[in-house]
């Protein structure tokens, strides 16, 4: 399939930029042109002027700068971008929100930043579409903290704790660079947006050769004494991984959703609130990623995880500013 532009004259699509013209940043670029609804690419922006995003985005006729943020601001065609994507890192996202803060244009960081509202679509994608910028969370968060909130919606979740593990070769400068954001961010949006009183989230670069395909691990201590109650928060589990695929279609079940009674003995004091009683199952979710492989490899779930959550955003976003035009 081609990367070619497929808009026109009269497209009405909104037009967007990328800050970072990395790996991240250049699968969403093409996951822009093929298969967006509402969003038509315009910049393409970095640091690197030898970079492979840059120069791709340059054959495909999109403006480019190697100016970082302040090469976009002048563009002689920016104020006619509406969605600018940041794909840079966490530290940087801070003095790109900055510098974008004073024009009407909209932000959607996948950095572990988190200065927006956390939003993971199959969740609370309705949310924040009008916030001025919105944070995606992790790669992590992306994979597991639907699943939490899938049991959550149930059974109370009194703790949850997810584990990533991504091959070494996905896990660029940037990844590496916020380990501590993602640990963090991950963890505050297990709870925020998953629903859990407590969370924690752990990161795994395996080195295998040849790569693995990103795996996540879910486990959530619940209150659900009843035979029923467990049916319905494996169903809602599988229901959640369903409405995952459709924006992420190698987003996957391992196996079976177990849950599993904890025992009596089970140390559960370090884990769990002090207040809010001594849960009665486990649940334990097994998770595979795969990407689509529009630019970066398949086994790199961890970023196209990222690169179509953040399109399916983006592309709600725009499709509810054309609704507001057009009502």
């Amino acid at each position: 399939m081609t990367d070619a532009p497929t808009t026109g004259p009269d497209d009405t699509r909104t037009k967007v930029a990328i800050i970072g013209s990395g790996n991240i940043g250049t699968d969403l670029m093409i996951k822009v042109v093929r298969t967006a609804e509402h969003l038509e690419m315009a910049a393409m922006v970095g640091i690197d002027p030898e970079s492979e995003g840059l120069a791709r985005a340059r054959r495909l006729g999109f403006e480019v700068t190697s100016d970082g943020v302040e090469g976009l601001l002048a563009m002689p065609g920016f104020a006619d971008i509406g969605i600018v994507f940041d794909a840079t890192s966490a530290k940087a996202h801070l003095a790109n929100v900055a510098a974008l803060a004073p024009h009407d244009v909209r932000v959607v960081d996948l950095t572990p930043a988190a200065v927006g509202p956390y939003v993971v679509p199959a969740v609370n994608l309705a949310d924040h579409l009008a916030a001025p910028n919105v944070n995606m969370v992790t790669c992590g968060g992306q994979a597991t903290i639907p699943v939490v909130a899938a049991v959550s919606r149930v059974a109370p979740v009194a703790y949850a704790e997810i584990v990533a593990s991504i091959a070494s070769r996905s896990a660029g400068p940037g990844t590496r660079a916020n380990i501590d954001e993602f640990t963090e961010t991950t963890s505050a949006a297990i709870v925020e947006v998953g629903g859990a009183r407590r969370g924690k989230a752990i990161i795994i670069l395996n080195p295998a050769e040849p790569p693995l395909i990103m795996r996540d691990t879910v486990l959530c201590l619940v209150d659900a004494p009843e035979p029923s109650t467990r049916e319905e928060v494996v169903a809602s589990v599988e229901r959640m991984v369903a409405d995952v695929a459709q924006y992420v279609p190698g987003y996957r079940l391992k196996q079976a959703v177990q849950v599993t009674e904890v025992a009596a003995d089970t140390p559960l004091d370090t884990l769990t609130p002090p207040d809010g009683g001594r849960p009665t199952h486990q649940v334990s979710v097994f998770l595979e990623v795969e990407g689509a492989a529009h630019y970066l490899p398949a086994y790199a779930g961890n970023l196209d995880i990222m690169t179509s959550a953040a399109l399916r955003v983006a592309d709600e976003m725009a499709a509810r500013r054309g609704q507001a035009v057009h009502s």
